[in-house]
């Protein structure tokens, strides 16, 4: 339950690996809304995009009716954090998508699915990421894509193996790895500070 004043996030709760960013986001002391409808977006100041499946994201988000007003909130300024399968979705481009597939959109960069090979091919992988400090990221990447192109208002934030796997514009960040797998909290944190500042708490 959010106090008077207190910013609520929301995840997107139509397939994916929802239950982990709420409990990332809950340790974080923040209050959590599953969104599944426009009335329970309309609630939120900030939305976590989970992993899953893209494509099937996109349909359900169709057929529930949240495509439209999410693509909106994110037009009007709505902090945004995806993570894997939430970064194809805020990618403003997907270069391999399905023939029906459409993101939300928001994030400058061209996006490829499933960059670093099938499931067979996940791997974990200790990043330098500068804007979190000098610790390294424990990074857990599951048929993970990549960005192939940023936009020039994207910061880079992380690589791999030359290939660019975070980055951020604005309010918007996206990971193509899954910091809420190995209990790393500082992406989730940066996404709660964006919140708060364009929340004004």
């Amino acid at each position: 339950m959010s106090r008077p004043g207190e910013p609520r996030v929301g995840v997107l709760a139509l397939q994916g690996d929802v239950r982990e960013h709420v409990a990332v986001l809950e340790a974080l002391g923040a209050a959590v809304t599953l969104v599944r409808t426009p009335a329970q977006l309309a609630v939120v100041d900030g939305l976590v995009l989970p992993g899953g499946e893209s494509s099937v994201i996109d349909k359900l988000s169709r057929l529930f009716g949240v495509r439209e007003p999410v693509r909106e909130r994110i037009a009007d300024g709505m902090p945004v954090y995806g993570t894997c399968a939430g970064l194809i979705l805020l990618a403003d481009r997907i270069l391999d998508g399905l023939p029906s597939q459409l993101p939300f959109g928001g994030l400058d960069v061209d996006v490829r699915r499933n960059a670093f090979g099938s499931q067979v091919d996940s791997f974990e992988a200790e990043l330098e990421v500068p804007a979190l400090g000098e610790e390294p990221v424990h990074a857990t990447f599951i048929r993970a894509p990549a960005v192939e192109r940023a936009g020039v208002g994207v910061d880079v934030l992380a690589s791999v193996d030359g290939r660019v796997v975070a980055v951020e514009q604005g309010a918007l960040l996206g990971t193509a790895f899954h910091p809420e797998v190995g209990g790393e909290l500082r992406f989730h944190r940066r996404f709660l500070d964006h919140v708060a500042r364009v929340s004004g708490a």
